[in-house]
């Protein structure tokens, strides 16, 4: 990929490198078009750009506490669905039983993420186990089931009517970030054999929206043997090497672990935080233009927000900019002698470049004053 060199226009102050060496008392927006990718302007402010008093309307920056949700039957389809739009749906799965059937999802792939347990994973290609932290992203049409002795909570997310590919790395090279050779993929070994029988089995198969249950009087799950290269594949957090740099605060989709054509899947994982005296080290104040921005907290400490646990969620609608907390921003500033080294964070970010809905919830999952949250 090559591009034209352009000289951007700019006016009265203005800094030569975005993100870096930006003039005590002024603040940094980034006003991005196509969600980092397209092009984008750096205005430098002289109040924070999130310094609002009032909040009126239909739409606003929204804080969910997962761990309030209720724990659902051993069926993904009977999880709680909490966002959604045409494109993808997204729920927080919480059980603590094996499924008693196999699953099957006609809409798109889906993507588990397990924020907590541990177990097996059988389907269509054979075994693999799982634990906290994994990523098992499984095609569309794929038969499987979980099973589990263990409290799972399993974020879950859905490309209806497409399907989950790798982000390319360009002049990174393709073994950037994680090396194909990490990724897991089931085995036909004996766990798997050892599951086979003429034991009757349902498979709740999902189609628009809709759940067929299919019974067979075997076990579906008796393949023998297969070859090529549509199969579910599992990554833990763990073995992502994040892209850094030293002297430059990188975009979230530098992060990117999974995508379709309207849904990104970034992963945040510790990493050193930029030593460079003059780079900005919390994430820019910026627009999130075309693409409704959220994230899930899986654990540690979000570097760039306050008051944040593990299993909580946020989402930020499209048009409306927002950046790091104050407190975030100043510990921020104080670190330029370079006290604190890592974040401490695992985080996974959902960006969608189509409206996000949220589901009717129960009382006390949204967290209130999440708006005032950025005051000083």
């Amino acid at each position: 990929m090559k591009n034209p060199i352009t000289f951007p226009k700019a006016e009265g102050i203005y800094t030569r490198q975005a993100h870096c060496d930006i003039p005590d008392g002024l603040y940094e927006r980034e006003h991005g078009r196509n969600g980092f990718f397209g092009p984008a302007s750096h205005i430098l402010h002289t109040h924070k750009p999130t310094g609002w008093t009032k909040w009126e309307g239909p739409l606003e920056l929204t804080l969910l506490d997962l761990n309030r949700l209720n724990d659902s039957a051993p069926c993904p389809w009977k999880a709680q669905r909490f966002m959604h739009n045409g494109q993808t749906q997204v729920c927080f799965w919480k059980f603590d039983v094996s499924m008693p059937d196999l699953a099957r999802n006609g809409d798109g792939d889906m993507i588990l993420f397990f924020h907590k347990g541990e177990g097996e994973f059988f389907c269509d290609y054979g075994h693999m186990s799982y634990r906290e932290g994994d990523y098992i992203n499984i095609p569309r049409g794929t038969t499987w089931r979980l099973e589990t002795s263990v409290r799972n909570e399993v974020l879950t997310i859905e490309a209806t009517e497409d399907l989950f590919q790798l982000p390319e790395r360009g002049i990174t090279g393709r073994h950037a970030q994680f090396d194909l050779a990490v990724l897991d993929t089931p085995k036909i070994d004996e766990a798997y054999k050892a599951q086979y029988g003429e034991h009757e089995t349902r498979v709740r198969a999902k189609r628009r929206q809709q759940v067929t249950t299919v019974t067979f009087p075997y076990n579906f799950l008796d393949t023998a043997g297969w070859h090529g290269d549509c199969v579910p594949v599992k990554l833990n957090w763990r073995d992502i090497r994040e892209l850094l740099s030293d002297r430059y605060h990188l975009p979230p989709t530098v992060h990117a672990t999974f995508l379709s054509n309207t849904i990104i899947v970034c992963t945040f994982a510790p990493r050193p935080i930029e030593s460079d005296p003059g780079a900005l080290k919390v994430p820019f104040y910026h627009n999130n233009d075309e693409f409704d921005e959220s994230i899930f907290y899986h654990q540690g400490n979000f570097f760039s927000r306050d008051n944040i646990k593990p299993g909580m969620f946020t989402l930020h609608p499209s048009g409306f900019h927002h950046g790091p907390h104050p407190k975030a921003f100043a510990a921020a500033a104080a670190n330029n002698k370079g006290e604190r080294k890592y974040t401490d964070e695992v985080a996974v970010m959902i960006d969608s470049r189509y409206p996000l809905e949220l589901d009717v919830l129960p009382d006390g999952v949204k967290v209130p004053g999440y708006l005032d949250s950025w005051k000083e």
